[in-house]
């Protein structure tokens, strides 16, 4: 199956299957020298993993990471870094109901279709169990990267909606609620949101935002790869990803050019970022943030109308352990995969100039 890297100097390829013995990755290109904390990849893989609180899956899983080459008495050595985290709480006979059916709005029937075979259990390869390897390259990325601070929180759930910009929100409240977002009271309405969806054996999505701090001037590839192309990328590739916007986004399309010009400063700053960051597709060095819209899980506890593999139309209804609400566990997703950008172009840019 093609699609399993990501990035051109700073790579990572991942493996393995939501029900399958061991999922993992290899990360290549990461240069020599540099000390891991290790502990720090640990922390970042608990904020992801599942059985984390009574709003999220209950499947328990430590998620513990066993690297198997690439580092050596804790620091890297140039080589290839390769990793595992085994499956240890399956629980695969909750997914035999699907074993011959479709989940609606589900990739068990894109799978089916374009390889004529699927692993059913828990999704296979299309889970996002797969994300806790993007998790664990992320956190080596923000490493790397030292002084860059990327910090994502949620800022939606359903029409829940945190309506302070950025710069007034207390990121130090993100990790003191389950919901991982910045605002206290906010929290409990959307936590509470949740517990009312999960009771309903439904499900609702939400909108993850991202604010990148200390990125130098410079990086980004043009005319294809555009630092906020690339960003855009790796935010639609993760599991239920329906939207990518950044700077002014959409709500820029309503200002005039007077409105939008983010004007110069004598040191090169700008007095307002509606760029988001980025200025032809090269971050300026101010603030780089944007927001990543999450569809509803797809597996509900409600009956719903599918089709088995032969096209017959039949009722079906959810099993198993699955997230009413994605974001919570996403928020680091989102950070690991926005430092794999970084970490990426912080290389190449290397390259630039002499």
């Amino acid at each position: 199956m093609a699609g399993n890297s990501f990035g051109n100097i700073f790579k990572l390829t991942t493996f393995g299957e939501s029900h399958g013995t061991a999922i993992g990755g290899i990360i290549d290109g990461c240069p020599a020298g540099l000390e891991i904390d290790f502990n720090a990849i640990q922390a970042e893989m608990q904020r992801r993993k599942p059985g984390q609180s009574p709003i999220v899956t209950q499947r328990k899983e430590e998620d513990e990471v066993k690297f198997l080459s690439g580092i050596f008495e804790g620091k890297t050595t140039g080589t290839p870094i390769g990793f595992v985290i085994e499956n240890t709480n399956q629980k695969s006979k909750d997914y035999s109901h699907i074993k011959d059916t479709y989940r609606p709005s589900h990739a068990d029937f894109t799978y089916d279709k374009k390889y004529g075979i699927r692993d059913y259990r828990g999704g296979g390869r299309s889970s996002a169990r797969e994300t806790a390897c993007r998790v664990v390259a992320g956190a080596i990325a923000k490493q790397l990267l030292n002084d860059i601070k990327i910090t994502a929180y949620v800022s939606a759930v359903g029409e829940i909606e945190l309506q302070k910009p950025y710069q007034e929100l207390n990121f130090a409240e993100i990790e003191n609620n389950p919901v991982r977002t910045a605002d206290a009271s906010m929290a409990r309405q959307m936590e509470a949101y949740i517990r009312e969806i999960r009771k309903l054996g439904d499900t609702v999505g939400g909108v993850i935002s991202c604010v990148i701090e200390n990125t130098p001037a410079g990086l980004g590839e043009p005319v294809f790869d555009k630092l906020h192309a690339q960003l855009g990328k790796a935010m639609l590739s993760i599991n239920a990803v329906k939207g990518f916007e950044f700077g002014s986004g959409f709500a820029g399309t309503q200002l005039r050019g007077s409105e939008h010009n983010d004007l110069f400063n004598e040191d090169g700053s700008t007095q307002t970022n509606f760029s988001g960051g980025v200025q032809g597709g090269i971050s300026n060095g101010e603030d780089i943030y944007f927001k990543v819209a999450f569809k509803p899980v797809a597996t509900i506890m409600q009956k719903q109308q599918t089709i088995d593999n032969e096209g017959n139309l039949m009722e079906m209804q959810g099993k198993g352990r699955h997230d009413p609400c994605v974001v919570p566990r996403a928020v680091p997703i989102v950070e690991a995969m926005a430092a794999l950008v970084l970490a990426d172009f912080w290389l190449l840019n290397k390259l630039s100039k002499l």
